[in-house]
């Protein structure tokens, strides 16, 4: 179902009125980049169920072949090169732009909130960043490009220069923690928010599917706009299915 104005006229109506709105972004804002989702219909994870085992940090450390896959994926581009931002992430930035958006949660690991001028101060990149490359054992990172131009120079597993050590992109992988900073600070802002705004999210991956809880139990409003349904459509105060492109664009203009 699509919104109608009057349902998108009382939600903004609560953005406006509130004091802090935190948002959480996944996968779903940026198939309109033509980046797919993970469990969707047509999601990576969906169509090759081995390719979520290949997401496993344990597998990557242990098979020096799924190295070599991964780096030879990253320099064919992978999923993301020359992807660009969407008319909904640019809705998210014009909300920043009018002083509504507290914080901007995303599981995306594209950059494309940032591309699209929302404030690296006000964002968390809470599942990493493809752009950068990490080191596993001794934390040294750095852009994605330097680690990248050896692969092309006949490297398939690049080791850390500095240690020697595993190096991958800097994304977070099944099985590795979370940046602790990161979710503590994605945690306080869900719990002082008044509206929690969730979009593009099949809120199933945790702890992060958890964030809208912490706001619920401290009396936010939640708004869910997302293509399929989630374990929260029955505790949100709006639900909106539709084109994610379309909604929040509309949303944003009425705030």
């Amino acid at each position: 179902m699509g919104a109608h104005n009057t349902e998108l006229a009382t939600i903004a109506g609560w953005i406006r009125a509130a004091q802090a709105v935190v948002a959480l972004t996944g996968a779903g804002i940026s198939t309109e980049s033509g980046i797919p989702d993970f469990r969707g219909p047509q999601g990576v994870w969906t169509k090759d169920p081995s390719a979520e085992r290949r997401a496993t940090l344990q597998h990557y450390l242990a098979d020096r072949d799924a190295r070599v896959a991964a780096w030879r994926s990253r320099l064919r581009g992978g999923l993301i090169q020359g992807a660009k931002p969407n008319a909904g992430h640019y809705a998210f930035a014009a909300l920043d732009a009018k002083q509504k958006l507290s914080l901007l949660i995303t599981q995306n690991v594209d950059g494309l909130h940032l591309d699209a001028g929302s404030p690296r101060e006000r964002l968390i990149e809470i599942h990493g960043t493809a752009r950068d490359y990490a080191c596993l054992e001794c934390g040294d990172r750095g852009p994605i490009e330097a680690v990248l131009e050896r692969v092309r120079a006949g490297e398939d597993d690049p080791a850390c220069r500095r240690c020697g050590g595993i190096l991958k992109s800097a994304t977070i992988s099944f099985g590795q923690n979370l940046v602790a900073a990161d979710l503590r600070r994605a945690e306080e802002g869900a719990a002082a928010c008044d509206v929690f705004l969730a979009v593009g999210t099949s809120l199933a991956v945790y702890p992060v599917a958890l964030l809208p809880q912490t706001a619920l139990r401290n009396g936010a409003r939640l708004i869910i706009i997302n293509a399929q349904e989630t374990p929260y459509d029955a505790y949100a105060d709006a639900v909106i299915r539709g084109q994610i492109g379309e909604v929040l664009p509309a949303l944003v203009s009425v705030v």
